[in-house]
């Protein structure tokens, strides 16, 4: 637990550098959206970032929380929470074991992972303890601000500023149809994310 921990530091500390905030990050971050993707309540992802430490949860009881979070937090297409027959047929299982998991049992690895599938959420979301869990769902942001700060660290990092340096012994057309395979590919990319 202690390496998740460390890692989580290290996240904070180049977050903290990017935003300006160090040891202010929750006024920096979206705690509310941290904490729907991870399943770790509000005041647990506030504490963590600001450098402290989770309450100590063993395994099961942390699945029948994050199996409430759900509850709580994911709507149906109305807007109405899911029953728990609703949850237990996307489990693959009866309301009975259902309850019976958030009382005090473990579910099987197949019906979380069909919960965790139909909700869209990452790998581990049941299991993750709660630094390793904000770790994960920090790394999109920590991306995203990096590109912010230095918009060519990601052309670097794929080798495209290498092609760039090859860009004097291409001729007009050959640049010309590098540029419209680029365009092309970002389009492609842009309508996958918004058919997504």
């Amino acid at each position: 637990m202690s390496d998740a921990y460390t890692s989580l530091a290290e996240i904070l500390a180049r977050l903290g550098e990017l935003t300006g905030r160090s040891g202010r990050l929750p006024e920096a971050l979206d705690v509310a959206d941290l904490s729907h993707r991870t399943g770790i309540p509000v005041g647990v992802v506030v504490e963590l970032l600001g450098g402290g430490r989770a309450p100590e949860v063993c395994l099961s009881q942390r699945v029948r929380q994050r199996l409430d979070f759900i509850r709580e937090t994911r709507r149906r297409p109305d807007g109405k929470r899911y029953s728990l027959d609703e949850l237990a047929r996307i489990a693959g299982t009866s309301r009975q074991w259902l309850s019976e998991w958030r009382k005090s049992g473990m579910p099987g690895l197949e019906h979380t992972d069909r919960l965790r599938r139909f909700f869209g959420l990452p790998a581990g979301f049941f299991t993750a303890d709660e630094p390793e869990a904000l770790h994960e769902a920090l790394q999109p942001v920590l991306q995203a601000l990096e590109a912010e700060a230095d918009p060519l660290l990601r052309l670097r990092e794929s080798g495209l500023v290498r092609l760039a340096a090859r860009a004097p012994q291409m001729n007009p057309r050959q640049l010309a149809t590098l540029a419209d395979l680029a365009e092309m590919i970002i389009s492609s990319e842009r309508a996958g994310d918004a058919a997504r």
